[in-house]
């Protein structure tokens, strides 16, 4: 009995300092999961949810400490009652949370080493045997000498956990065993193997055939049955492989920005999970951070799961010069435990991350231009025209006749920007929104006066050349010249009342795919036309255009 009391001693001890440790590292993330077991649904106890990171600090913290007094041997009766306690409460929350599937990881030994629900209590349960055997043996736990000793190592103990407790809650977690440690790419991260395993499931499909209910269960094809189709549950025979990064995504307004970051040279994220319960001098931080790392060349943007309304504030109270994305929280709280923090990626790969407290530590070379800053009022009373200039045309939300007076209204207010600013283009509205003056001109009678301003655009990189290639065909087809880059479309009655749609007579059209490469498209005039027109490409002349239109005598 005392060599196992002295095996289970050793184990229990060894599996609670670990244990412990490992979330000691990181009580933040594992003060997330407690908000799993307190949530709705699971232990319905929502009111503790606010206390939840003070809890997980007293938990990580006494079960250290157990683990060394259950080694010492120092207050074996104390020690064995509390591990007796701890155990059972512990060995039923991972039986409720694996038997109904609600909590997926326990968090038993954080992100270090994941188990699914009945792999935890599995382990409790081992655990439980170990701790009766300590509990029912007690009076073989002899402590170790010198015994004086014991309530110093223990304060000791007791007091270097509080501080490195502290450190990692005012830094980041000292070990990363999370899916973005320091090194990681993101988009690897995501990839899945061409021979990962396949997720496998069944089907089962409830009928009433002729009265009586009846279950057939298939691997996903619908049964061929005579019968009244009622239901149909899935279940998951075998799990798939599941990428390390499977919820990463940087959107917004329904467009997936992730490819395009997750490529750039430069980038800092600044992540912040839910705004409304960032740090208020965190962002004062960050504010200046971001601002220097703009001014040295780096794309900086916000990460967040917060709503649009949010973010709009929170930029507006610090005067922030990036815009926010949306995230998934989950991801966010796992990609950082700062709230808001630091993430630097070069082309996809993590190479920092700091909590906003260190943000003077990232070190912040110059490497290009001067990101431009975006004036925010302008660009949100552009965007307002982008959405009244596609009203009628792609949304049918209003008649045509309503979508000329709003053309009207937009290029008044077009023109007035022009005159005040000069193209608004990508460095003093962003790229997105660089396009809205050119799509307003682009649908107006007010191209020969601003062609001039579009092609100077063009050539500063304001916009982009294609946007130019397509508004100087326009202006050619206009005049009854022939165009260059074949960008063109028309349709029209001809002389025996047919209707006809073409691409306009375009100037050297043995070279117009070169000249259209070279604008930045990437379709062929051929590939364009069947895209537009729904026809196949045809060479027409000026004059053969003018036969076609010509009025029957």
């Amino acid at each position: 009995m005392k060599i196992f009391v002295t095996f289970s001693r050793i184990f229990v001890a060894a599996l609670f300092l670990f244990s412990g440790f490992i979330k000691l590292n990181d009580p933040l993330g594992f003060s997330y999961k407690l908000q799993e077991y307190f949530g709705e649904g699971v232990l319905n106890l929502e009111f503790l949810i606010p206390f939840a990171l003070l809890i997980a600090v007293f938990l990580v913290i006494f079960e250290v400490i157990l683990g060394i007094t259950l080694i010492l041997g120092y207050l074996p009766k104390f020690t064995v009652w509390s591990l007796l306690l701890m155990i059972v409460f512990f060995t039923f929350l991972t039986f409720y949370s694996a038997y109904f599937n609600k909590v997926t990881d326990c968090g038993c030994f954080g992100d270090a080493l994941p188990l699914t629900p009945w792999e935890s209590f599995t382990k409790d349960v081992i655990l439980l045997v170990l701790i009766l055997v300590l509990f029912f043996g007690r009076k073989f736990i002899s402590p170790i000498n010198p015994v004086a000793m014991h309530k110093w190592v223990v304060f000791g103990a007791f007091t270097a956990c509080l501080g490195f407790a502290y450190y990692v809650l005012m830094h980041l977690p000292v070990f990363d065993f999370r899916a973005y440690k320091i090194g990681t790419n993101i988009e690897e991260g995501m990839q899945v193997p061409e021979d990962a395993p396949k997720a496998e499931f069944a089907y089962h499909w409830k009928f009433n055939v002729n009265g009586e209910e009846k279950i057939i269960t298939t691997s996903g094809d619908y049964p061929k049955i005579e019968g009244k189709f009622i239901d149909v549950e899935t279940q998951t025979v075998k799990e798939g492989y599941e990428p390390p990064i499977h919820d990463f995504a940087i959107e917004k307004e329904d467009t997936d920005y992730t490819s395009e970051y997750l490529q750039k040279e430069n980038v800092i994220l600044i992540v912040a999970y839910n705004l409304s319960k960032s740090e208020d001098e965190g962002f004062i931080t960050v504010k200046k951070m971001t601002d220097q790392a703009i001014s040295q060349g780096y794309d900086v943007i916000g990460l967040t799961a917060s709503a649009p309304k949010a973010m709009a504030e929170v930029k507006k109270e610090y005067n922030l010069d990036f815009d926010f994305y949306t995230t998934d929280e989950t991801a966010l709280k796992t990609i950082l435990r700062s709230n808001p923090g630091i993430v630097q990626l070069k082309k996809g790969t993590i190479v920092e991350k700091l909590h906003w407290n260190d943000a003077q530590k990232l070190a912040i070379e110059k490497v290009g231009p001067p990101k431009p800053k975006i004036n925010r009022e302008l660009k949100a009373q552009l965007d307002s025209i982008m959405k009244l200039d596609q009203a009628g045309r792609d949304t049918g939300e209003i008649s045509w006749e309503e979508q000329k007076l709003v053309d009207s209204t937009n290029t008044l207010f077009i023109e007035k920007v022009l005159e005040k600013y000069g193209y608004p283009g990508k460095s003093l509205v962003g790229k997105e929104t660089s396009i809205v003056a050119w799509l307003v001109i682009q649908h107006s009678d007010k191209i020969d006066k601003y062609l001039p301003i579009i092609k100077e655009a063009g050539e500063k990189g304001e916009l982009d050349k294609s946007s130019v290639a397509m508004m100087e065909d326009r202006y050619f087809m206009h005049k009854g010249l022939e165009q260059i880059y074949g960008t063109q479309g028309t349709t029209f009655n001809t002389k025996d009342g047919n209707q006809i749609s073409l691409i306009w007579p375009i100037k050297d059209q043995e070279s117009v795919n070169q000249r259209r490469k070279e604008a930045g498209f990437s379709e062929t005039v051929e590939e364009y036309c069947e895209r537009l027109l729904g026809t196949a490409y045809k060479v027409y002349t000026l004059e053969e255009i003018e036969k076609l239109k010509e009025e029957p005598n």
